[in-house]
């Protein structure tokens, strides 16, 4: 049967429809900039994609034409509480109806390969396309019905009245601060210093209250406000009026495999509750859309680089342009580079920092100097945030 030939077909370029249609999703709908943004929703959004597109396809090629159940597994209710736990739903439909049309011109182009008899092709779209769109409303329909029951189920918790007075402080909303520190249970007077912790994979979620924990320690704050942001992340605050060394907090956490951790910067009081957390998720942004492996990254160190990172291809032009060849050379030399204008050109300094000896720092920066299209002393700025981004990039 033509459905069957057709299932197989696009089943073999599945990689590439998924991107296809989680590419269309954003474009497509009003809730997806903040799963978009979010690297753990993100990931659970993609992988979701693809389970929903080869459950289609593989039911299509077994039973050809029949109506398709939805697949409903252990991650796929979990991704709906955690759309709960951030206050989203099922309501924005334009986003599936944008992936479903992604997903659909890829079926179609492989129907018109797939033969060329008019009365067949008629036949082949008029079922396809009732199936396709079948299966997208009984998903939605699913998935609506679980959200709605993790809802009821929120509601009945202090961590419902929490999440909610939390948004609407971070929304800038008026609630007085007597009131919101009733709510949580954290005074938000003085400094404040707020992270992001997360995992990459469920099987690693266990690190997670471990490595909260670590950071409130390396903070040395006795306290901390915490909300659970999805299933495999925590949204912290920490009274603290500093942050700790990226090089510290990747020694406490090398025990928790998995573990990773965004600060923003220390800030004061209910704008600063609000402002360091922005800062905190910026940071975690970076790591995400440059595909670094760090496990830590502080907002204060790559603020630039944030910005740089919203258009990719315009900061791999900025890197080209202002490294050179120092792009491609000798890590150490561009490691060298970096903490020498860290260390506020003290190459005494720069050497402590990286065991070394001076001559040695100063032979490095000799190299680089000969390498970059213009010398450092005259573009140290561009040359330190370039080196940070090619630094996050490549892990």
């Amino acid at each position: 049967m033509l459905i069957r030939v057709v299932a197989e077909r696009v089943l073999l370029s599945v990689a590439g429809l998924v991107e296809e249609v989680v590419a269309a999703s954003q474009r497509g709908g009003t809730r997806y900039p903040a799963i978009a943004e979010d690297p753990v929703l993100y990931e659970s959004d993609r992988r979701l994609s693809r389970t929903h597109l080869v459950h289609w396809l593989t039911a299509n090629m077994h039973h050809p034409g029949r109506r398709v159940p939805p697949y409903v597994d252990e991650e796929t209710l979990t991704f709906a509480r955690d759309l709960v736990r951030r206050g989203m739903g099922m309501d924005d439909i334009g986003s599936w109806r944008a992936s479903q049309r992604a997903a659909w011109r890829a079926w179609l182009d492989a129907c018109f390969e797939a033969t060329d008899d008019s009365a067949d092709l008629r036949d082949l779209l008029d079922i396809s396309a009732a199936s396709m769109t079948t299966f997208v409303d009984d998903t939605v329909a699913v998935l609506s019905a679980h959200i709605d029951t993790e809802r009821q189920e929120l509601a009945r918790g202090a961590q419902a009245e929490r999440q909610a007075t939390v948004q609407l402080l971070l929304e800038g909303a008026p609630i007085s601060r007597a009131r919101a520190e009733a709510k949580v249970g954290y005074a938000l007077t003085g400094d404040h210093l707020a992270a992001v912790v997360w995992v990459d994979s469920l099987d690693a979620a266990s690190s997670l209250e471990p490595a909260a924990e670590q950071v409130m320690r390396a903070c040395g704050a006795g306290r901390r406000l915490t909300l659970v942001a999805s299933t495999a992340a925590l949204w912290l605050w920490l009274p603290a009026g500093r942050a700790p060394s990226v090089d510290a907090l990747e020694e406490v956490l090398a025990e928790l495999p998995g573990a990773r951790v965004a600060l923003g910067r220390p800030a004061r009081d209910l704008e600063g509750f609000r402002r360091s957390h922005l800062d905190a998720l910026a940071a975690q942004r970076v790591l995400a859309r440059l595909g670094s492996a760090r496990s830590v990254v502080r907002y204060e160190d790559v603020q630039l680089v944030a910005v740089l990172a919203a258009d990719l291809a315009q900061a791999e032009h900025f890197v080209a342009d202002t490294l050179g060849a120092l792009a491609s050379a000798d890590p150490q030399v561009r490691a060298t580079v970096l903490t020498y204008v860290e260390e506020r050109f003290n190459a005494s300094a720069a050497a402590e920092r990286l065991f070394a000896h001076r001559s040695t720092v100063e032979r490095r920066l000799a190299r680089a100097d000969s390498l970059l299209p213009r010398p450092l002393a005259d573009n140290a700025t561009n040359v330190a945030a370039a080196l940070t981004f090619v630094h996050l990039r490549d892990g």
